[in-house]
């Protein structure tokens, strides 16, 4: 048994060797369509944000935190945090293809952490709002969802954290878990634009009531708001769908992806 590990262990260094001996890969090209996703989807969710700013100013009076505006920190935080720096968090690895793996991980922690943070934010001001007007909480779909997707997301990032930035988790055990921290990272991502739409339309229906239905500006407003948030969901979703557009294996990530299947498998990687 020993014996059969050591030659694993030599085939898994020989391929690491050779790697290391045919030097460094030149940089891999962005696919050519990439690029112009990734603008539209950063165009489309700068309009959100600002749609978002416009709709408080023009028809909630504005945010201010020790008032009765403070309300309106909710949604723009929300926005701001959960759905458009969120996005940008998961395209990380699409966008940065030939930097170091750590350094890309490191910002793919720190963009959710700056989400939290910011989501920390919106989500005291709804909880304050309604201790100082006596509302009721966690009454409502959109409200319940909401809690759901803050508790998912802190998970999710601890998670990670734990996995890929913490040195003690092991590369089969990272391997292991990878894909479904990319599927819940993508889950959670279209769970905080679900409930950011149900927000929006119970805004809208306790505000407007009846007049909702009769075309107010408002109204018309949200709706384009609406589907505003959809389109950037989708684009990012499709950026992230498509397996060509993946983040290809540097070197050492090479290596160390032929080491782990050469101790898994017991193949060597040279019989590939």
């Amino acid at each position: 048994m020993w014996r059969t590990l050591t030659c694993t262990l030599t085939a898994g260094g020989s391929a690491a060797s050779r790697l290391s001996m045919e030097g460094p890969a030149s940089p891999a090209r962005a696919p050519g369509a990439l690029p112009y996703y990734v603008a539209f989807s950063q165009l489309l969710g700068l309009i959100v944000v600002a749609m978002t700013g416009a709709w408080l100013g023009m028809y909630r009076g504005g945010i201010a935190w020790e008032s009765a505006l403070q309300f309106n920190v909710h949604p723009l935080c929300m926005i701001i945090g959960l759905v458009f720096l969120q996005g940008d968090a998961l395209l990380v690895y699409r966008v940065f293809r030939n930097e170091a793996k750590r350094t890309t991980k490191v910002l793919h922690g720190l963009l959710h952490v700056f989400a939290f943070v910011i989501a920390l934010v919106g989500l005291v001001a709804v909880f304050e709002h309604h201790r100082k007007k006596g509302y009721a909480d966690l009454y409502s779909l959109h409200s319940w969802c909401g809690i759901l997707v803050f508790a998912l997301f802190f998970a999710q990032w601890l998670v990670g954290f734990s996995f890929f930035l913490f040195p003690g988790a092991s590369f089969s055990l990272r391997s292991r878990y990878r894909p479904q921290h990319v599927f819940f990272g993508a889950a959670i991502f279209l769970l905080s634009v679900a409930t950011a739409l149900l927000g929006l339309k119970e805004a809208l229906l306790f505000e407007l009531g009846t007049k909702y239905s009769m075309f107010e500006p408002e109204g018309v407003l949200a709706n384009v708001l609406g589907l505003l948030l959809a389109t950037f969901a989708t684009v990012i979703l499709y950026i992230l769908t498509r397996a060509d557009w993946k983040r290809p294996l540097q070197a050492e990530e090479q290596a160390l992806s032929m080491d782990f299947k050469t101790l898994t498998e017991g193949d060597s990687p040279s019989s590939q």
